[in-house]
């Protein structure tokens, strides 16, 4: 294009002094030879201008000076070759077409979901034990590339340092770059980082160490957490390992893998009989134990699955030697739980976590049918002699319940003869205090009527006193008085004997009627 414009200014520089030189006026043409200088001027500085848009960058080829050193791709110091130094986005002056030729260079863009890997064309050598050059403090003085080659002291090859997203203006002519996935770390994932920089960490043994700390080569201890990580995948190899629980099964059936790892264990106990056992074991990974089981297995599940397998089976064959078979199938719970002891102790050395053993189905009809049978047929008699014995059991019980009983009810008749007893006699010692207390009181009142007798004998007379008395009893029992009695005798020196006498007469005569009306009346 530069020259395009150098042959159109020369062309136009020539039209105008070849019309300049045919006039016949000298001031003519000087001027017109001028104006072809001007012409001339403007086109050949015209041509040493360069335009770099936005989205570009202009990398300067110079076609004279010294010759670069042996090794070396770009001028630093103004040698003849590409330039470290880029052209930015504008207008470029003195660029002359034959001196400089300017090559437009897209920029470089990093996706969001993308990181750039560097690797450089130019530098010093790197280090004999280096694959990769050290990460740069400062990436932004890293991608210039004329600070990269001179103080930065840049080392060729891989670089550690990546670009992140985003838009970059670097020398494609320094820096080759590779746009790769960035890292994302799933859920219930670790990242397992494999550095290939760093320092080399020996273990007390000498041998270099497979697990470091971060920072070093090797295994890093710390495992990195879900997130999504602009790492260089190939200074950093992350390995993927999910801490979810798994759950493996050695099964019986169909259902289970055609794969010999996955089939069901067969086990030998020590009476001679072999069978199958379907087993499922639970296991998971912690997140701190990822790294051990990356250095012990690479990451490779099925690696892992086979030496679990292999654990699994071993464990199994060796616990069955030592029981019968009934005991074995018997004894289901046990073997679950001394298999998953030995079985956790044994995967926790290379980092994996074993949650429960279970065992499922024991044997089968072929294995150990002709056992089982025998052993139902005996379960079923030993749970008819148990009926028989709960039967009798029960059968003593009612009797010893009847017994019970009869001696509660002859228990309950001696206890009431024996409150009938005691209320009888009770009964017994309130009528002799009843009579007892009338007994007194008739004793009493006898005893007052006779002093009141006496008293009154005194003061009237005996017969008088006696007459009373008799009229009180009369009184009381509605006697009659007209004598129906005739009492005759001598007369005495008084009538008052003779008058008694017949009254008492007549008392005795209407008690007699009373009684014989009383035993001749009807009886209900």
């Amino acid at each position: 294009m530069t020259f395009i414009v150098l042959f159109i200014g020369l062309v136009a520089a020539i039209a105008i002094c070849s019309w300049a030189f045919t006039s016949p006026n000298t001031t003519a043409r000087i001027s017109g030879a001028l104006a072809a200088l001007v012409v001339l001027f403007l086109f050949v500085l015209g041509s040493s201008v360069r335009h770099v848009s936005d989205n570009e960058i202009g990398i300067v080829v110079k076609h004279y000076g010294p010759e670069l050193p042996p090794g070396q791709i770009l001028a630093t110091n103004g040698e003849k070759g590409p330039q470290a130094k880029i052209l930015g986005p504008g207008w470029h002056f003195w660029l002359w077409p034959g001196l400089y030729d300017v090559e437009l260079e897209p920029i470089v863009q990093v996706g969001s979901d993308q990181v750039g890997l560097l690797t450089a064309l130019d530098g010093q050598p790197l280090p004999a034990t280096h694959a990769f050059a050290d990460e740069w403090d400062d990436p932004k003085q890293m991608q210039r590339a004329d600070y990269f080659l001179g103080e930065g002291g840049g080392h060729r090859g891989p670089q550690a340092t990546v670009l992140r997203p985003g838009n970059y203006r670097m020398n494609t002519r320094l820096f080759d770059v590779e746009l790769v996935t960035a890292t994302n770390i799933p859920k219930a994932t670790v990242g397992v980082v494999k550095s290939n920089v760093g320092d080399s960490v020996e273990s007390t043994d000498g041998v270099t160490a497979a697990i470091v700390d971060r920072g070093n080569r090797g295994i890093w201890r710390q495992p990195l957490h879900p997130d999504k990580l602009y790492l260089n995948t190939k200074a950093y190899e992350v390995t993927m390992v999910s801490t979810e629980q798994q759950i493996i099964r050695y099964g019986i059936g169909p259902e289970t893998g055609t794969g010999k790892d996955d089939r069901e264990i067969e086990v030998r106990t020590s009476d001679g009989f072999t069978f199958p056992v379907d087993v499922r074991i639970e296991y998971q990974i912690r997140p701190d134990d990822a790294p051990q089981v990356v250095a012990e297995f690479g990451g490779d599940q099925e690696k892992l699955q086979r030496y679990l397998a292999s654990v699994v089976r071993a464990i199994f064959r060796n616990n069955a030697e030592n029981v019968k078979a009934l005991d074995y199938v018997q004894q289901r719970s046990q073997q679950e739980s001394s298999s998953t002891d030995m079985i956790l102790d044994e995967m926790a050395n290379v980092g994996v976590t074993v949650r429960a053993v279970r065992i499922g189905q024991i044997g089968d009809e072929t294995s150990l049918g002709a056992l089982l049978k025998t052993q139902t047929d005996r379960e079923i008699a030993l749970q008819e002699q148990q009926t028989f014995q709960e039967q009798q059991r029960a059968a003593e019980e009612q009797k010893a319940l009847r017994r019970t009983q009869q001696e509660a009810e002859e228990e309950a008749n001696l206890a009431t003869a024996t409150y009938a007893v005691q209320i009888a006699e009770q009964g017994k010692e309130k009528r002799l205090i009843e009579a007892q207390a009338e007994a007194e009181a008739i004793r009493i009142q006898a005893d007052a009527q006779a002093e009141l007798f006496r008293k009154l004998a005194e003061e009237i007379g005996s017969g008088n006193a006696a007459l009373i008395e008799l009229l009180k009893v009369i009184g009381e029992r509605n006697i009659e008085i007209t004598p129906r009695v005739m009492v005759v005798g001598e007369s005495s020196s008084s009538g008052t004997d003779a008058q008694s006498t017949a009254l008492i007469g007549t008392m005795l005569d209407s008690m007699v009627h009373r009684d014989s009306r009383t035993e001749s009346a009807p009886k209900d």
